[in-house]
């Protein structure tokens, strides 16, 4: 095993475990009912919306996901080169 692949899938795995922790730190989307109701109000009085946590975590969701897409196919790519 290359030294090189073996820190791609080092990054790799931390990448993954940061990526679960990111995702299971947003709160959900759904509110049944009442949301699809009461929803006009809440994002016409939000006008900081994206500068909560939420948004924030859902940015960062973006880019995680984009950069571990990335690194699996650096890996993928390392593995079909160096076998």
């Amino acid at each position: 095993m290359n030294i090189a692949m073996l820190i791609v899938s080092i990054v790799m795995v931390v990448m993954a475990v940061i990526l679960v922790a990111v995702v299971l730190l947003q709160s959900g989307k759904t509110a049944g009912i009442a949301g699809a109701i009461g929803g006009g109000a809440d994002t016409f009085l939000a006008k900081n919306k994206a500068r909560t946590l939420d948004a924030k975590l859902a940015r960062s969701t973006k880019w995680i996901a984009v950069a571990f897409l990335v690194l699996s196919l650096v890996l993928a790519i390392m593995s079909t080169r160096w076998l």
